[in-house]
């Protein structure tokens, strides 16, 4: 790999060199031991030996007893078919080189400080960390979904330089917001002094309407309490009157009641002579209690109160066209009533005129040829 060329290009060279020492297979830096292959690229041990026990399923591992050759392995960057021995991955040789360079690069990166909050953990692969981003579902993901799992058809980026980009974008968005906020901070003062003054404006109008509809208030209180205690005086008299009625019926009621329980005692009465003695008196009672009973009763609609009902229609009418500016409505309403006023009074004196006129033609028949005359008369009129 040209690490000097690319180190040139980048004007941060921690940033590039990271860029460098990062696994082609799960994107994330190169994990101890490092192996390399005959094409010279450099794989995670870990992650060579996943592709390659996925691709030789039957291979048996050294620590197994052996019994087959090695397996073929393809580089995942440049596709170069390798035929392993019977070690498998582990036969390849470390890359010391890159190992020790990973080192430096650590200690180099410890003085940065630390990232607050736990790194999140892959939901399919929960032993994996999220360390690529999916541009094709614009979702972050793990390495093993990339290799073996849903990704493995979409187009993948390294996390970090997704989050690079996305920072810068925000960032510019920032610079904008901020670049805003003194024009909107000008156009809030406007705003809360024009609040403030309407609010005061706003409190004197409704301090005076709220006067004005006091006095309404209390003139219709007066009113309606005026009004309630003519009702209940009403209510009250026909109260006294029907309860007066109840007392004499119930004492009417308890008499024909005493009176039958009389009768049904005489009628269980086993000697003819015994109820003879008192059947006649007793009859003679039970038909003067029947006739006796005509108590005073109430007239059809005694109950109704609807003498009492006020037409308020025009008042509310008038109450519901209140409304601001009210004075200068008033003022045409006066003008119109005096215009109304003047041509009643003309038209009532020419009805005058015409009732003199008819009058002169029906009493006086011999002023007919007199007809000049008149009508003269009346225009002086």
């Amino acid at each position: 790999m040209d690490y000097k060329s690319s180190l040139i290009q980048d004007g941060n060279p921690m940033e590039n060199l990271e860029k460098q020492l990062i696994c082609p297979i799960c994107l994330e830096m190169f994990t101890k031991p490092v192996v390399i292959l005959p094409c010279q690229h450099n794989l995670c041990r870990k992650c060579a030996n996943d592709i390659f026990q996925a691709a030789n399923p039957y291979w048996t591992n050294r620590v197994g007893s052996v019994s087959m050759s090695g397996g073929r392995f393809r580089c995942p960057s440049c596709r170069h078919e390798v035929i392993m021995d019977r070690h498998g991955v582990y036969g390849l040789q470390r890359n010391l080189l890159v190992e020790n360079i990973i080192d430096i690069y650590k200690q180099e990166c410890s003085s940065r400080p630390l990232q607050k909050g736990s790194h999140p953990m892959c939901k399919e692969h929960e032993d994996e960390k999220i360390n690529i981003y999916c541009l094709t579902c614009e979702v972050p993901t793990c390495s093993m979904c990339k290799v073996f799992g849903a990704h493995q058809a979409c187009e993948v980026a390294p996390l970090q330089s997704v989050f690079q980009g996305q920072k810068m974008e925000l960032s510019n968005c920032i610079s904008m917001l901020v670049a805003g906020n003194d024009r909107m901070q000008t156009i809030i003062t406007q705003l809360e002094d024009s609040s403030r003054v309407t609010k005061e404006n706003s409190h004197q109008v409704k301090e005076e309407l709220s006067q004005k509809f006091d006095t309404l208030y209390a003139i219709l209180d007066e009113k309606k309490s005026e009004l309630l205690q003519r009702v209940t005086q009403e209510q009250e008299e026909k109260l006294s009157f029907i309860e007066a009625l109840i007392q004499q019926y119930r004492a009417q009621l308890d008499k024909s009641t005493k009176l039958v329980e009389t009768a049904i005692q005489s009628l269980d009465e086993p000697g003819g002579a015994t109820f003879l003695l008192s059947a006649k008196q007793l009859i003679q009672s039970i038909v003067e209690a029947s006739k006796g009973c005509q108590l005073g009763k109430i007239e059809q609609g005694f109950e109704n109160m609807d003498y009492f009902t006020l037409d308020l229609e025009h008042i509310a009418d008038t109450l519901r066209a209140i409304d601001f500016g009210i004075e200068e409505d008033e003022e045409e309403f006066t003008e119109e009533e005096e215009v109304q006023e003047e041509i009643s009074t003309e038209e009532k004196e020419e009805g005058k005129k015409s009732t003199y006129l008819r009058s002169c033609f029906s009493l006086h028949p011999f002023l007919l040829p007199s007809f000049p005359f008149l009508f003269l008369l009346s225009f002086l009129l």
